[in-house]
């Protein structure tokens, strides 16, 4: 192997890396995007509605840099495929419901604590649904985080129902993800597609009554036109990665996202007992063995080879 050569195989795994960590933390700056919006008096629902508005310009914008526009073609004329992309697009639009209420409540940390179960979540429907075996580290972490649950549960009073269903809906979409047969990109924009219409129903509906906030002044209206890259951009960061880096790379960077939002919610002032430290500790606990299972497997591949 050339001097050259690695040193264009260690470009490309920079790049990986940067682009990697630049998605999680487009991700873990989100809560600061919809507050702001919150601020100027825009609602939850509203900014939704811009989001699925705006989001599918630019996952087209994907498709034709990537030149997908055929395989688009191809998967409009196959039902099964657009019947999962149409069951995916109910499990992320259930997400993002979920995530904006929760942080303009006044809940990000309880919204970050999700985040932090859903790839243990994911890790336990591996092995319940697609008989992925689970390792040792792997259950010690699950039954960590079960208790940083039920911890949480207690310090809330009632289940953290903001967290759960996170986690849930987005281990949902992932499932049903690993059934289309079709690039990223392409299930991106069906996904957008689907939840354009309506989006830009509600907000035809809240300008013509007044209600709505897009030409309310040039600040706000930019704002929500941005909702359309805030929610592309990571996500075509993530699937360039995500094909160029180990999937243990991947697992260690996915936590650079609920902590900055954790951090957020603990400096907008949120509700931080002591109880509810406990419950992040069992995580965090449950996060370190997850991400120790994910280097060992490092290790353990190259001689398993």
């Amino acid at each position: 192997m050339t001097s050259s050569t690695v040193g264009s195989a260690n470009g490309d795994a920079r790049s990986a890396y940067l682009a990697g960590v630049g998605c999680y933390l487009l991700w873990g700056f989100l809560p600061l995007y919809f507050h702001t919006l919150s601020i100027m008096g825009v609602t939850s629902f509203e900014m939704i509605a811009h989001r699925t508005l705006w989001s599918v310009i630019w996952a087209g914008g994907l498709v034709l840099l990537a030149r997908q526009g055929g395989q688009v073609a191809q998967v409009l004329r196959q039902p099964r495929t657009l019947g999962i992309l149409l069951l995916s697009t109910l499990a992320i639009f259930g997400n993002w419901t979920i995530y904006v209420v929760a942080v303009n409540a006044g809940r990000v940390i309880e919204a970050s604590l999700g985040y932090y179960i859903n790839p243990l979540m994911n890790m336990a429907a591996g092995a319940l649904l697609f008989r992925e075996r689970m390792s040792t580290e792997g259950k010690v972490a699950i039954g960590l985080a079960a208790i940083g649950v039920t911890i949480q549960t207690i310090a809330l009073g009632h289940l953290p129902l903001v967290s759960l269903g996170l986690a849930l809906s987005f281990c949902i979409y992932a499932i049903l993800k690993k059934q289309v047969k079709a690039d990223a990109q392409t299930g991106l924009f069906i996904e957008c597609a689907y939840l354009a219409i309506p989006g830009l129903l509600y907000v035809w509906h809240l300008q013509a009554s007044g209600a709505g906030h897009f030409t309310q002044d040039a600040r706000t209206a930019i704002l929500l036109l941005a909702a359309g890259p805030a929610t592309v951009v990571p996500l075509a960061l993530f699937a360039w990665s995500a094909r160029r880096l180990p999937l243990s790379a991947m697992g260690f960077l996915q936590f650079i996202a609920p902590t900055l939002q954790f951090l957020l919610g603990v400096f907008l002032g949120e509700a931080f007992t002591p109880l509810r430290a406990l419950s992040f500790v069992f995580i965090w606990l449950g996060v370190a063995a997850f991400a120790y299972g994910a280097w060992k497997r490092t290790r353990t591949a190259p001689a398993a080879a």
